[in-house]
């Protein structure tokens, strides 16, 4: 059939929606992490009675539910960390010469803008195992990280 005798809305001509790509590894979090995640499926829940007829709109809804359910589902919650930097802990550290603290997170609970960064993130990464007092190579350099203290995010 020509293009001419299509209505404007069929779904052939939309742009195909695909499923929300899930973070390779395993699917370590924080409880406080785990009550967030809770915390979106129930909000997305209640997004998706409301959104009524709105066919599309609650398709988007479903999407991001399915998403965040398997999350939710698979999530493991790692023990705190002892005296060195792993999962869970935060870390204040010296970089190029600045002071910063960080919390090691899971991938969806990360927030670099407020110190929450991926456990597979490179700095973490570079950090991983390390005790205070302790260098580890970044960016090239050779000992340009010093982690000055570490400890659990949660008790």
């Amino acid at each position: 059939m020509s293009v001419a005798f299509r209505r404007e809305d069929d779904d052939e001509h939309k742009e195909p929606r695909f499923e929300l790509p899930l973070p390779p590894g395993p699917n370590l979090v924080t409880r406080r992490g785990l009550a967030a995640m809770a915390a979106q499926v129930t909000r997305l829940e209640g997004e998706l009675d409301a959104a009524g007829n709105d066919a599309e709109r609650a398709t988007a809804i479903k999407r991001d539910l399915r998403y965040w359910r398997t999350r939710h589902s698979t999530a493991q919650i790692a023990p705190a960390p002892t005296d060195e930097v792993a999962f869970g802990a935060r870390v204040t550290y010296a970089l190029n010469g600045q002071r910063k603290t960080i919390e090691l997170v899971g991938s969806d609970e990360a927030d670099p803008a407020a110190g929450r960064i991926p456990f597979t993130a490179p700095l973490a990464l570079a950090m991983t195992g390390l005790m205070a007092g302790e260098t580890a190579d970044f960016g090239g350099r050779s000992d340009a990280i010093e982690v000055i203290e570490t400890g659990p995010i949660e008790p």
